[in-house]
């Protein structure tokens, strides 16, 4: 899984790529947020992010020269976001070797394929990297050091993701994965924050929240229906998870971004 940061100063906007872009179909997590470029810097530093996404455009600090003072530490692949086309923060992006340069609004097409271009870079940078590790040992000991990455360890994280992408409609946990992977949780639990930041629980919920999201879009289905749908028997725990993770209650959710909602916008057109 790639690591990726958004840092966008309009939460609309920033909540919106969250939750309405499928991360994990496109192997990424996303570990952290950042409403200026001053704290974006802070997050690379902190998280060590594999894919920063950065609007130009922020109080105290730009995405521009978070860029620049971000690029020479931090091993990352970078995908800016602008209002407008304007040629001259274009160049200075690819001067500093950001992978893309994508206007708003922004299409999940645009920005899956931006994504797999970033990930590409990504790998470049961590087989240079292993290969500068291996210095001048054999040329066995660099291929398998390349091979390696990202590591036998993430068979499991991946089996613990594919898991929850099958399995978050019904009640699951840790414990279901214990005796399917014949590991212990602690291991388990230890392995999958390592890799992706995230407790097993958080990224649970985050997922059946983004798959809440999804339905509460394109549904007119009731949202305690749709709590049931996505795993949540519970309707007053789903709503205290879903304004946790969304910012907003899912019955302001679906009023505002529904399919009710884009009919309603159509209509004044």
């Amino acid at each position: 899984m790639f690591k990726v940061l958004l840092v966008e100063d309009e939460e609309m906007i920033r909540k919106g790529l969250r939750f309405t872009f499928d991360w994990v179909g496109a192997d990424c997590i996303v570990v952290g947020e950042a409403e200026n470029g001053e704290d974006g810097l802070r997050q690379i530093q902190a998280l060590r992010p594999d894919v920063v996404i950065v609007d130009v455009n922020m109080p105290l600090m730009d995405g521009i020269t978070m860029i620049e003072r971000s690029v020479d530490e931090a091993n990352c692949s970078y995908i800016i976001l602008s209002g407008y086309d304007e040629f001259r923060l274009a160049k200075e992006a690819i001067r500093l070797g950001v992978t893309e340069y994508l206007l708003k609004p922004l299409e999940q097409e645009q920005l899956l394929a931006a994504l797999n271009r970033a990930k590409s870079q990504v790998e470049m940078k961590r087989q240079y990297a292993a290969m500068k590790t291996a210095g001048n040992g054999s040329g066995e000991s660099l291929q398998a050091s390349v091979v390696k990455l990202p590591g036998k360890s993430s068979r499991y994280v991946s089996k613990m993701i594919q898991y929850v992408q099958e399995h978050y409609a019904e009640k699951i946990g840790i414990k279901d994965l214990v005796e399917k992977l014949e590991v212990s949780a602690t291991y388990l639990n230890q392995k999958f924050k390592s890799e992706t930041t995230y407790t097993f629980n958080d990224f649970l919920n985050r997922y059946r929240i983004q798959k809440a999201m999804e339905l509460l879009q394109r549904s007119d289905e009731k949202v305690y229906a749709i709590a049931a749908d996505v795993g949540y028997k519970d309707y007053k725990y789903f709503i205290a998870i879903f304004k946790k993770y969304a910012g907003c209650t899912p019955s302001y959710y679906q009023e505002n971004f529904g399919r009710g909602a884009k009919e309603s916008g159509d209509s004044k057109d």
